[in-house]
């Protein structure tokens, strides 16, 4: 199984605490997802996650094809962390943490996901050509989402 990885690091002028009750919110998800993909929730949601809180949605990662997926919120140190894992979806292997260091400009929040598709090693130029580039898509989306949310020039 091959796995890959990405990584995002984002400064936030926001105090710690602020910028964990926006992202520890899951219904805030809808704010920093492309419109394209159709993120759909269907779980109801509290407003901060907890270690153990399935989060059952659907998404349309391209045109005509709708995915449901399964995620459990698995640690949770408030503050500073949190770790969603795929249980079900379209994922071999799904592990994001969500870190967030407070830093002289505010807050940094940094995503880290490591992932791995299914029929490897025949999904490896599936990753380069499509997975890669839509998981790029969607960070750099949230990342300019989370500017126009927290005002950052």
């Amino acid at each position: 199984m091959r796995l890959y990885k990405l990584e995002r690091k984002q400064i936030i002028p926001a105090k710690i605490d602020d910028v964990w009750n926006f992202f520890s919110n899951p219904i805030k998800l809808n704010m920093i997802t492309p419109p394209d993909l159709a993120l759909n929730i269907t779980s109801e949601l509290p407003h901060e996650v907890f270690a153990g809180l399935l989060i059952i949605y659907t998404v349309r990662p391209f045109t005509g094809m709708k995915v449901k997926w399964v995620t459990e919120i698995t640690h949770v140190e408030r503050p500073y962390m949190f770790v969603d894992e795929q249980r079900f979806g379209p994922y071999r292997f799904w592990h994001h943490r969500h870190i967030f260091r407070e830093v002289s400009e505010g807050t940094e929040a940094e995503d880290y996901v490591v992932y791995a598709l299914r029929f490897d090693p025949f999904s490896r130029p599936i990753n380069a050509i499509f997975v890669k580039r839509q998981l790029e898509y969607i960070f750099d989306y949230r990342r300019e989402a989370i500017r126009k949310i927290f005002g950052v020039e």
